[in-house]
């Protein structure tokens, strides 16, 4: 009778191991989300600074459109300019 008593009050409570089980399961899935946060949080910092960098380059862009712009209107008023000149050597 007593070993029948032990075995019912075992069977009702939780043995170590199954504690163990259960603390493991628990940490494994701790570590899992940590995981999941760190490399969530990584892809939001990578996309930050793509964002960034894809932005720097458009400006860079268009800087250097204004920038031929520029150039292409000092070579014209270079070319009139330089007309100019030369109709004016010729007609002394």
């Amino acid at each position: 009778m007593d070993g029948v008593k032990k075995r019912r009050s075992r069977e009702n409570g939780i043995s170590f191991s199954l504690f163990i089980i259960i603390v493991m399961s628990m940490v494994i899935v701790v570590i899992l989300a940590a995981i999941n946060i760190y490399f969530s949080n990584q892809i939001y910092y990578e996309s930050r600074r793509i964002n960034y960098i894809e932005r720097e380059v458009s400006a860079l862009r268009e800087e250097k459109m204004m920038l031929e712009n520029q150039v292409q209107k000092l070579k014209f008023k270079n070319r009139v300019a330089d007309t100019i000149f030369v109709i004016e050597d010729t007609e002394e």
